[in-house]
């Protein structure tokens, strides 16, 4: 509660904030900031936000500040923190039952959510030792003047290393607002009448600005059902991240096809199969085999041994084909889930390979859009032919231990960022405790967004560039199907292929036990549960 009301507040001489001279405001450095608590339009017409300030000096009294959006530049993910926090504290006061006052949602509250249900609660505007009112006019008189605008409370604000700072101070000139109050009812009041607009929109630009920096077609965000935004803590990323106890194989043993050269005919690099080093582990070709190589495939399927020289595919349809097919999955290869092997920078036939697609990145235009049930998604805003490219998941590749370390922490809900690169498991001997595994939830690309589908229009294929590193390698998203433009993009999160569902389809079960994960895609043979 506030104990020291005064009707101007000067701070003392000497820790006045002071301009620089460079014509900016000096920021706020997050690291010196705990929490975003409240905010309010100043009588300038000011978006201003209260600042908590970490602080060791006092636990009930820390400092507390008001600050503008050009001075919390450098704070956007707090003040977003805080929007969010505001929004679902809304949610919830519309869907909350009247009987049991419980939040019909399933929402956990966060503690800037706890905070603004607590005190919404308090009675209490604000109180003094020394009066009952802020105002000097008697309870019926018909002017009502607004409380003084403080800037801050607790403390003092100087500067440190080119920042803004508050400091704990307790002379009698400086508020004192207990943390156990805040946000007081009259500032929730404030608040729920009080813009946040200008935030919203500063907070949508730096994403903006973020996905503009990203490499290939511009990616654009729509939201037409609130004023949210993805989440400024999500770091983008355009390759995988590896983390402690997670190594590629040594770059001496990333091989290139000898034999092949950029012009051998069509101009198109690689030409033959049978000469192309890169396909050596790459799958048969089974249709095409003779009487005699049968036999040999045969004795390499029991005995191991290489197939190089035995018919195979390239992955991708070549230029010469007809325009909607070039550089998309040809059949054998979109059917089957074969492993898919590229050509690499150490091959000797050229940078514009047939057998080079997914290593180039990202060639379609991409949007991150607000969906009416299942939060973002992921559309394209043109038609996809079936077999192309769309993007890789990217993310931190961790081990197996870290995975579940971090599965257990989080909960169910969180499988659905891990993907195990168990692909080569089996044909390697690899136990579990030796995968890999990438977690997209708090960096990686755009494909984050894509939503689970118990019939998706999108799956995921192993792509290597080194034959020889089993273990690491990249999740490529192509299209299963023609998808018209601004249609969602899904794929399956539990990875099951066509022939799977035929041969375990079943009727859907009741809840496994409390803690499964229902499906929420929509889909007529929707599986009803993801996690279970």
């Amino acid at each position: 509660m506030l104990t020291k009301l005064c009707p101007v507040f000067m701070p003392p001489t000497g820790m006045v904030i002071i301009p620089t001279g460079s014509g900016t405001e000096p920021r706020l450095k997050i690291e010196y900031v705990e929490q975003i608590l409240s905010n309010r339009v100043n009588n300038a017409g000011e978006e201003q936000y209260l600042v908590l300030w970490s602080s060791k000096s006092s636990a009930s009294f820390p400092p507390l500040s008001w600050h503008n959006l050009n001075e919390l530049s450098r704070c956007l993910e707090l003040v977003q923190d805080y929007l969010e926090a505001k929004l679902h504290a809304s949610l919830s006061r519309k869907r909350k039952s009247p009987d049991t006052g419980n939040d019909l949602d399933g929402h956990r509250p966060s503690p800037a959510e706890r905070r603004l249900k607590q005190a919404s609660r308090s009675s209490s505007v604000v109180s003094s030792s020394s009066t009952s009112s802020l105002s000097p006019h008697p309870p019926n008189h018909i002017t009502h003047p607004q409380p003084p605008e403080y800037k801050i409370y607790n403390g003092v604000l100087t500067h440190k290393g080119g920042y803004v700072v508050a400091k704990y101070a307790s002379s009698p000139d400086v508020p004192r607002l207990n943390i156990r109050d805040v946000p007081t009812a009259q500032m929730i009041s404030t608040a729920n009448r009080s813009s946040t607009r200008s935030a919203e929109d500063v907070i949508r630009a730096e994403i903006l600005r973020r996905l503009r920096a990203l490499p290939g077609p511009k990616i654009r965000l729509t939201n037409t059902f609130d004023s949210s935004s993805p989440s400024l803590r999500f770091q983008w990323i355009t390759e995988y991240v590896l983390r402690e106890g997670v190594f590629k194989a040594d770059a001496a043993t990333q091989e290139g096809c000898l034999k092949c050269s950029p012009h051998m005919g069509r101009n198109i690099g690689c030409e033959y199969t049978k000469r192309c080093d890169c396909l050596e582990y790459a799958a048969v070709d089974e249709n095409r085999l003779s009487p005699e190589q049968k036999e040999l495939y045969a004795i390499i399927r029991a005995e191991g041994g290489s197939t190089i020289g035995l018919p195979k595919k390239f992955p991708y349809y070549a230029e010469g084909t007809k325009e909607e097919k070039t550089g998309c999955l040809v059949p054998f290869y979109l059917k089957s889930r074969n492993p898919i092997y590229e050509c690499n920078d150490n091959c000797k036939c050229g940078r514009y390979c047939r057998n080079k697609n997914v290593q180039f990145g990202r060639r379609v235009q991409l949007e991150i859009f607000k969906t009416s049930s299942r939060g973002w998604g992921l559309r394209c805003r043109q038609d996809l032919h079936q077999g192309e490219f769309i993007d890789t998941y990217r993310g931190e590749v961790i081990t197996d231990e870290e995975a579940t370390r971090r599965e257990d922490s989080a909960g169910k809900s969180k499988a659905s960022y891990l993907y195990s690169l168990d692909k080569f498991a089996e044909s390697e001997g690899l136990s579990q405790e030796d995968l890999y595994v990438v977690d997209g939830e708090f960096m990686g690309g755009p494909t984050k967004y894509m939503n689970h589908s118990c019939e998706p229009n999108c799956r995921q294929y192993t792509v290597s560039y080194n034959k020889h590193d089993c273990k690491i390698y990249d999740i490529a998203f192509f299209a299963k199907e023609y998808i018209p433009a601004f249609e969602e993009l899904t794929f399956d999160y539990l990875d099951k292929d066509d022939d799977d569902e035929e041969d375990g389809a079943q009727e859907p079960e009741e809840q496994p036990d409390e803690d499964s994960v229902p499906c929420l895609c929509g889909a007529k043979k929707c599986r009803k549960w993801l996690w279970t």
